[in-house]
């Protein structure tokens, strides 16, 4: 009987880290503006990254859930990724290779896959930068 206490003790443990991975894989990042005190016309209301922490050499999905009170014709969105406050990777990309352009007013979702160089430490990140150039 002890045996099988045992076994469902596994079991549920078992079950339990692999919820709580999956959740953590999933989890949202912190994310500041370069400039605090700036009045963007883009606010940013949420950043992915799955997997989260990043697998090294392993592509790496960013979702940047963000809003705007006008229409964006055209830019170019700028990411910056950081561990322990060293920048270890910038990109700068088209918004509308990600999105179709014009984007409306309102909410909208940036989603960018991106491999990530093989140097990069398989821990969990924050994104230090983010912003978008209107053209």
């Amino acid at each position: 009987m002890e045996f099988q206490s045992l076994h469902k003790f596994y079991y549920i443990l078992f079950l339990s880290i692999l919820f709580l991975s999956s959740f953590l894989a999933q989890a949202k990042v912190t994310f500041k503006y370069c400039d605090q005190k700036g009045n963007y016309a883009v606010k940013v209301s949420g950043i992915e990254i799955s997997p989260n922490p990043v697998v090294s050499g392993e592509p790496a999905n960013f979702k940047i859930s963000a809003s705007s009170g006008k229409a964006i014709s055209g830019g170019e969105v700028v990411i910056g990724v950081s561990y322990i406050g060293v920048t270890v990777h910038t990109e700068r990309i088209d918004l509308c290779q990600e999105v179709t352009c014009p984007v409306s007013n309102g909410n909208f979702l940036i989603s960018h896959t991106q491999t990530l160089p093989s140097i990069t430490p398989p821990v969990s990140f924050s994104l230090s930068k983010y912003s978008l150039v209107e053209y």
